[in-house]
């Protein structure tokens, strides 16, 4: 008589191809807005379209950087369906957000800020910050998501305490970048 013995999976245990998968999956989408940020010729060369844009991508970061702090402060009262909303919805403006910033870089191209103006000291620095915690941002909170909604909380946890603190400054600023940015020009 053979026995066979039935492996199950350690429930919380995530595997790693999938963690995997999706740092691989940030990095393609990275390595693709920094070819079309830095890359690729605007189409719209006129600026004659579209021109809402920018100040439509400052506002949707500053709907997520107030729905990323709801979700913070119901997190901390352990209201945790409120907590999950606001963070759906902190998840909804950043996706809006991109595809507005990829459909705005692909129009217009990359906005530039003169060297010469007296707050350039201040402006390169803030905007060098917020682009290299962006794509950390952005495995991050997939990640973070994943965790949560796979009901492993434990990990979930752990993460978003790095998560929730990058995601925040890379929100407020974008709002300060586009603010300098609106009224240098």
């Amino acid at each position: 008589m053979q026995v066979t013995v039935e492996r199950k999976s350690t429930p919380g245990k995530t595997p790693p191809a999938t963690i995997a998968a999706i740092i691989a999956t940030s990095a393609v989408a990275s390595a693709f807005i920094c070819w079309l940020v830095y890359f690729h010729a605007p189409t719209d060369v006129a600026g004659t379209h579209l021109l809402f844009l920018p100040a439509t991508n400052a506002a949707l970061n500053a709907l997520s950087t107030i729905a990323l702090l709801f979700g913070f402060a119901y997190i901390r009262r352990r209201e945790i369906a409120k907590h999950r909303a606001a963070m759906l919805t902190t998840f909804f403006f950043s996706s809006i957000f991109l595809v507005s910033y990829l459909v705005n870089f692909t129009l217009h191209g990359e906005t530039r800020f003169p060297r010469t103006n007296p707050l350039w000291n201040v402006y390169w620095p803030i905007l060098a910050s917020h682009i290299v915690l962006s794509t950390i941002a952005l495995p991050l909170v997939l990640i973070t998501f994943f965790f949560s909604l796979t009901g492993r909380f434990p990990q979930h946890r752990r993460i978003a305490r790095w998560t929730f603190p990058i995601w925040l400054y890379v929100s407020v600023t974008g709002v300060v970048v586009y603010a300098m940015q609106a009224y240098c020009h």
